[in-house]
């Protein structure tokens, strides 16, 4: 489907001030452990249509952008001119990651690291930022907790609703542990006045916090900090989002 039509819902259904609380978790780390350093050179992975990395921007953050689909980068590049910001954006696999520079910071929010099934992706994607840091440079990310997927997911649905266009969102329990499926339907009037249905699935998957720490460990981070609701609390058995902070 057109990746022009799931933005364009995704930015409308999306809490647009989810943005700025990624961007103080990002704020609130540099403060902690960057007190030296204004600026950083940040790599977002999985940048999408680039909210976050204009954010980063905006900021005074040196940032490249790094996504799978050129169709969103492209997307992110016509954000970027109409803010008047300068954003390096490369096309990639993040579990084929090159060698790009060595960067303060690398981000992969929005739950983007959940696309990843296998142990063994996650492993790729963790030794590849692990080389694109500098020492002392920091991997934050976030993932759905297995509260979220095991009890909040499963039977969840949405439907946002405008006289031209139909959303419905509904989520099943998907094949591997601690998986669901995201069923996304669109409705869209054409000109003639009828609707197309056009319709995606979403496989996401989350693991064990053992299993991130673990792996974490295996590709080289020296330490892993873990919190909810954006680096402000501590986490607990409902937590929906876990927080990770990994040092080189």
């Amino acid at each position: 489907m057109s990746y022009n039509i799931f933005s364009h819902f995704y930015d409308m259904v999306m809490d647009q001030t989810v943005y700025d609380q990624w961007l103080s978790f990002v704020e609130g780390y540099r403060q902690r452990h960057h007190q030296s350093k204004e600026q950083l050179a940040i790599l977002e992975l999985a940048c999408g249509t680039g909210i976050i990395a204009l954010k980063l921007a905006e900021a005074g953050h040196d940032v490249t952008g790094y996504d799978l689909s050129a169709d969103m980068l492209s997307l992110a590049q016509e954000r970027i001119e109409e803010a008047g910001q300068e954003i390096q954006l490369i096309e990639g696999d993040m579990r084929e990651l090159p060698d790009i520079q060595a960067f303060d910071m690398v981000t992969c929010f929005s739950d983007s690291l959940c696309y990843l099934h296998q142990e063994s992706d996650l492993l790729q994607v963790f030794e590849g930022v692990h080389r694109n840091l500098s020492e002392g440079g920091t991997f934050l990310f976030d993932v759905h907790s297995l509260f979220q997927m095991d009890h909040v997911f499963p039977g969840y649905q949405y439907i946002y609703q405008e006289e031209s266009e139909v959303f419905l969102w509904e989520s099943f329990i998907g094949d591997y542990d601690h998986s669901v499926e995201h069923v996304l339907t669109f409705f869209v009037e054409n000109e003639d006045g009828r609707f197309d249905r056009l319709q995606e699935i979403h496989q996401e998957r989350s693991f064990p916090l053992e299993t991130y720490q673990r792996l974490l460990k295996e590709a080289g981070f020296s330490s892993v900090e873990l919190t909810a609701e954006f680096g402000e609390s501590p986490v607990d058995e409902t937590t929906t989002r876990w927080f990770f902070a990994a040092k080189k």
